[in-house]
């Protein structure tokens, strides 16, 4: 990546067939598009990518998408075998910074998803957080089929500058790519951040966030997880016959 010459400037690779870009700073890589108009964001890991290789609007809805960050170390390690070196970076964390860059810059913000009690939470305590934060919609993901209508009629009038989904993979990234066509602002997919922002699940500690085993931890808080890990090597196998 010797070649990047601004902080904003991505290549876009690919992984088992599965877009993802090599980022030189994957936040300026998002404030840039923000900048030029808009678009999706989408953290990839291994899961996602094998999802969306048997799921063609998945498949679809990554391939579209403006921005593909490596949210897994498995992706990582993928693209290291292609002779990309990037670093694993964290949805969560994007989203978090994105909402400080928001604040200090009068973004306008809307959240979509979670349970109402978290969605509750979040309208309190993320203004407390980023003082000046312009959260014009905050609507959980709980609602009835006849009321999403009314919810995107909603998204469409206030053309949020950032909006954060938390209905979970695939619904998020297949609901965003038919959502955001068109309209301004940043949309990005942010799976469970809402509840560990809400304090309702607990984040790896540091120490499992650097030896990029986050998904041993979310497996020992979450039993029911197992079956979905059987993914992973799947996954290495995969790469490792892919040519």
């Amino acid at each position: 990546m010797d070649s990047l010459t601004t902080p904003d400037d991505r290549r876009r690779c690919e992984v088992l067939g599965v877009p993802v870009d090599a980022c030189r700073d994957v936040s300026a890589a998002a404030i840039g598009l923000h900048s030029s108009g808009g678009g999706r964001v989408v953290t990839l890991n291994a899961e996602m990518t094998m999802a969306a290789r048997s799921h063609p609007l998945l498949g679809s809805a990554i391939a579209s998408a403006e921005l593909v960050i490596p949210d897994g170390a498995g992706v990582v390690w993928a693209l290291s075998r292609q002779g990309v070196r990037v670093l694993k970076t964290a949805g969560i964390e994007l989203a978090w910074t994105l909402l400080g860059y928001a604040a200090s810059h009068g973004w306008r913000v809307a959240l979509v998803g979670a349970s109402p009690e978290v969605m509750g939470n979040l309208r309190r305590t993320l203004p407390e957080a980023f003082p000046g934060l312009k959260l014009v919609m905050a609507v959980d993901g709980y609602q009835p089929v006849q009321a999403w209508p009314e919810i995107e009629a909603e998204l469409t009038e206030t053309a949020p500058d950032l909006v954060l989904i938390a209905l979970g993979v695939p619904r998020q990234e297949i609901w965003s790519h038919q959502q955001q066509l068109g309209k301004v602002g940043l949309w990005m997919g942010v799976g469970g951040s809402f509840d560990v922002w809400a304090g309702v699940k607990k984040r790896a500690p540091q120490w499992m966030c650097s030896l990029q085993i986050e998904w041993l931890y979310r497996l020992l808080q979450e039993p029911s997880r197992w079956r979905r890990m059987l993914v992973l090597p799947a996954f290495v196998w995969a790469v490792l016959r892919d040519r």
